[in-house]
């Protein structure tokens, strides 16, 4: 065995070790593969052939083979790449072809009818790992993936009926209802209650509050015209809220302002006869109020008290306003999708004593992500209301968003988190740094510095605000416009100058076109840490995370496949554990202020060049030159010579 081979070798034996896959060398721990490997040569002489290795995953057999040269992967038997030769040199000399072989011949001679064949060719940094998939109907090509993640243990099952069966996820399945649901609810607000876009969110916060307060009975909302329906959810709402201990009065008191359309507005509190013929209920005529007390509590309220990482409220107010016919552009309102919001407590490698605050924090989605990641951390009740009373900070301008906000961090057993009403970048400096804040999220409003007059308002000054405001080395996580890191004007590019001359550039990551769906914004992730100059030999990561795994599902938007987790593996392994990867996923570079701060200006192919590569390329040229020289062109040639 050469060098390289063992090197490969020893990569994809750590790439099984992570992923937790129990796996023998040279054969097989279980007796009855083993014994069909003894006549599983290649040759089909009947005689012994063992793959590099042989593991199992449920009742998944996982089979691997492997060549150095990543030109050994794969050869196929039809332009399409869609089936692989069966000759014996394929056999042989390719991975895939090997694989395959191998996992054919444990299915036609064992009890095992369900294997994952993996070709695997290159390097640690140059290399492909393609799983087939292989039962007694034959056998499927699948995408290629970066290590094994799919196949543990815990994933396999769901990445297999995704991935080979072609069914959807439960959680796909759930979200669907949702929006199917909130759909429903966009319909049932604007029909029975008249109400405006930014009002539709706000009647659904208040709600779900009375419904958390332990003496508030759907039941009691009789259309009553002494004691409204509104004013009953009015008053669970305060009861709540004095049972959770919502502090300080004055926040209370604004977030209680914003719900008093409750109780004051006459329509939501008359009994509706048109609502006697929906096919939503038999019951009696009732209040617009109860009916969508009903439904919440249906079909919303179960969700909610998950207590999941995902912002249900943000999700229902994104959905508003696309049922709408608006994406909430024109207000700078850009929602952060849960599995971006997690992937930002994961790059900051969040902790337990962490100060986290988000200063653009519409519907507190970085706070809930942040919540959920830090209560994992710890096990004791006193730790945890630490946490809650004290580390979670956020500043939100709109008053509706800050009521939502509010509600959501309520909803989740937290009505301590420090949220406030106000303009961030109007907040001193000073005043930032006196809170002592050790991380720093923000999706900043975007697009809202059209004009001389409104430069101040552009992502890069909110990115600039947020690190002076941070503690001496926080660390800092912002999604923005990919333009953001270019630099838009002259304004921008000074501040990015201003920016290094303080603070670190950590790296870019380059999102999914589609993150925002519907939006049309190419995002990416910026991590910077706070009060620490940029180095001039600092090296940067800049990473293209394009492919990461979620998928466009019609009428849903942006969804999770099985593949995301391996994708995610991959990007952290790189981030936090500085793992080897090609060029086209990964450049590591010193900066200048004036460089796009992407993946894509500093990429360069890092692969070599083959000498078949090269020979094409020198018969290129001399059939170029001798065509110029056929048609009287010579002289072209003469300052060369």
């Amino acid at each position: 065995m050469s060098k390289k081979e063992k090197d490969l070798d020893l990569f994809i034996s750590k790439l099984l070790d992570i992923a937790k896959i129990k796996y023998s060398a040279d054969g097989s721990s279980i007796k009855e593969i083993n014994d069909a490997l003894k006549t599983a040569s290649k040759k089909g002489t009947g005689n012994v052939g063992f793959p590099e290795f042989v593991g199992i995953s449920k009742d998944f057999i996982i089979v691997v083979e492997d060549k150095a040269d990543l030109d050994k992967q794969a050869n196929y038997a039809d332009d399409e790449e869609t089936k692989l030769a069966g000759d014996l040199k394929s056999l042989k000399d390719y991975a895939e072809n090997g694989a395959l072989h191998y996992g054919k011949h444990i299915v036609n001679n064992t009890n095992f009818k369900k294997i994952f064949a993996f070709g695997c060719s290159g390097n640690v940094k140059h290399h492909t790992i393609r799983p087939i998939f292989i039962d007694e109907n034959g056998y499927t090509l699948l995408k290629p993936v970066e290590n094994f993640e799919n196949f543990s243990e815990m994933n396999i099952e769901k990445y297999y009926r995704e991935q080979v069966l072609g069914e959807t996820p439960p959680e796909i399945l759930e979200k669907d209802e949702l929006i199917t649901k909130a759909k429903e609810l966009h319909e049932y607000l604007r029909n029975y209650g008249q109400l405006g876009d930014d009002e539709k969110p706000l009647v659904v916060s208040a709600i779900l509050l009375a419904l958390s307060d332990p003496n508030f009975k759907t039941v009691d909302l009789t259309g009553d015209n002494v004691r409204t329906d509104g004013q009953k959810i009015f008053t669970a709402i305060e009861d709540y809220m004095k049972r959770v201990e919502v502090t300080p009065d004055t926040k209370k008191e604004k977030v209680l302002n914003q719900f008093i359309i409750i109780k004051d507005r006459t329509l939501l509190n008359q009994i509706d006869d048109r609502l006697k013929n929906t096919n939503q209920t038999s019951e009696l005529a009732k209040t617009p109020l109860k009916f969508f007390t009903e439904f919440i509590e249906k079909n919303i309220l179960a969700s909610v008290k998950a207590n999941t990482n995902e912002d249900l409220l943000g999700l229902f107010y994104g959905e508003f306003i696309r049922f709408s016919g608006g994406d909430g552009q024109t207000l700078g309102v850009v929602l952060t999708p849960s599995h971006i919001t997690d992937l930002f407590c994961d790059l900051v490698d969040i902790q337990a004593k962490d100060r986290v605050f988000d200063p653009c924090c519409g519907t507190s989605a970085f706070l809930i992500s942040a919540l959920h990641k830090m209560l994992q951390l710890v096990k004791s009740e006193d730790d945890q209301h630490e946490i809650k009373k004290n580390q979670l900070h956020g500043i939100e301008i709109r008053e509706d968003m800050f009521s939502i906000a509010t509600t959501n961090m309520i909803l989740r057993g937290d009505g301590k988190s420090n949220l406030e009403n106000k303009d961030f970048l109007k907040v001193s400096i000073e005043d930032l740094r006196s809170k002592n804040y050790s991380i720093g999220f923000m999706n900043p409003p975007y697009s809202q510095a059209k004009g001389k007059d409104m430069a101040h308002l552009s992502e890069i000054h909110f990115i600039e605000h947020l690190l002076d405001g941070l503690a001496d080395n926080g660390r800092c996580a912002v999604i923005i416009p990919q333009s953001t890191m270019v630099g838009k004007t002259s304004e921008d590019k000074k501040v990015k100058k201003r920016i290094l001359t303080k603070h670190t550039l950590e790296g870019v990551i380059t999102l999914n076109k589609e993150t925002f769906y519907g939006v049309g914004t190419n995002p990416c992730i910026a991590i910077f840490t706070a009060h620490k100059p940029h180095s001039k030999k600092k090296f940067c990561k800049f990473i293209n995370y394009d492919d990461d795994g979620y998928v466009v599902r019609k009428h849903v938007g942006l969804v999770e496949t099985e593949r995301a987790k391996e994708r995610k593996a991959h990007l952290l392994n790189c981030w936090l554990h500085d793992a080897p990867a090609e060029s086209k996923f990964m450049v590591k570079t010193t900066i200048e202020p004036e460089d796009e701060w992407l993946h894509s200006f500093y990429y360069f192919n890092d692969e070599i060049p083959k000498a078949e590569d090269f020979e094409n390329t020198i018969a290129d040229y001399l059939t170029f030159e001798f065509n110029m020289i056929m048609q009287g062109k010579s002289y072209l040639f003469e300052n060369a010579e």
